[in-house]
């Protein structure tokens, strides 16, 4: 839509009711008020009456406003009309086109809420391509997650109607981010009574609140006031130690990524030692621990460690070697 079209309709109005209400005080001597009045009644069309009597050449005024003044006020209308009904239409088909794509989701991740939390969750995995649907409902917030290009929903994440749009039944995950730590316990039930084995990850303002979120359905709570306390305290401590991590998990630069996958019921490594399975030689990657099907973590273990089907190993390669590393576990 051309937004200078209207600038240029109203600037012309407005010309012709100046014009008009200067003609009638010059040509019949009313007062400016009578003006102005004569005027609008002419270019609006409402048929009240002239103000006063007219002369012949408060006749011919009042032509001249009717003809010029009726012609662009209609125009403008239009225009208005026309930029109401285009963003309309606009924010229709855009609702609907989301909606389409959220539909054909499968193994993605739905955040409810995106503060501080929310959006750092989202910028992150939307770096590794992991495809995310955001439930959001505060104006400013819609209009960064626009501005992100995120998949999301302006809906009530507390609501099951808008879970169950954002494709629960077909997500990996859900992660509730709001800042009230009782909706994310309401989310939290929501979510495990429309799907009992979905993977809930939720945030808690209150370390308070931790235990109330667990037992709400969430399978892993986390307190970012907390993290964040004990990671300025392991700075502190062990600044290396830190910045190892950090360069491994987060510096692209130097292409490492730690990485955890799941050994598969048919994978050629099952009954093998890390030794005898060779990830080390034939992938450069290194084995920081193995979480067996029990649930039992076995750190830093030994060369002689067995794969069982169903471990989690956790890696550290580059990323290509982890890539094709995956190839032979499933």
């Amino acid at each position: 839509m051309d937004y200078s079209r209207l600038k240029i309709s109203a600037l012309l109005l407005v010309v012709i009711i100046g014009s008009g209400t200067a003609g009638y005080i010059v040509v019949e001597g009313w007062s400016a008020f009578d003006a102005l009045y004569m005027t609008i009644i002419t270019i609006s069309t409402v048929g009240f009456g002239e103000t006063h009597p007219l002369s012949t050449a408060g006749r011919v005024v009042t032509l001249c406003i009717i003809v010029s003044g009726i012609g662009v006020l209609t125009y403008s209308l239009g225009l208005v009309a026309q930029i109401i009904v285009e963003g309309e239409l606009r924010r229709l088909f855009g609702r609907r086109k989301l909606e389409k794509k959220i539909a054909q989701l499968k193994d993605h991740y739905i955040i409810c809420g995106f503060g501080r939390i929310g959006s750092t969750i989202a910028k992150e995995l939307s770096a590794e391509h992991i495809p995310i649907v955001v439930i959001e409902q505060a104006p400013l917030h819609v209009e960064q997650i626009e501005s992100c290009r995120y998949l999301y929903l302006n809906m009530d994440a507390t609501a099951d109607s808008t879970l169950l749009k954002a494709g629960l039944h077909r997500a990996k995950g859900l992660v509730t981010a709001v800042s009230s730590d009782a909706d994310n316990v309401f989310i939290a039930l929501s979510a495990k009574g429309l799907r009992p084995d979905i993977f809930i990850l939720a945030r808690a303002s209150d370390t308070k609140n931790e235990d109330k979120l667990l037992r709400a359905g969430a399978s892993r709570v986390v307190c970012p006031y907390q993290m964040g306390g004990r990671r300025m305290a392991e700075i502190l401590q062990r600044p290396t130690v830190v910045d190892f991590i950090d360069n491994t998990m987060m510096n692209n630069a130097l292409d490492l990524k730690m990485e955890e996958a799941v050994i598969g019921p048919t994978s050629m490594l099952i009954g093998k030692t890390i030794v005898t399975s060779n990830l080390r030689q034939d992938f450069g990657v290194i084995i920081v621990a193995i979480k067996k099907a029990s649930n039992e973590m076995i750190y830093n273990p030994m060369p002689t460690e067995t794969f069982d089907a169903g471990d989690v190993i956790v890696v550290i390669g580059k990323k290509d070697g982890l890539r094709r590393m995956t190839d032979i576990l499933t």
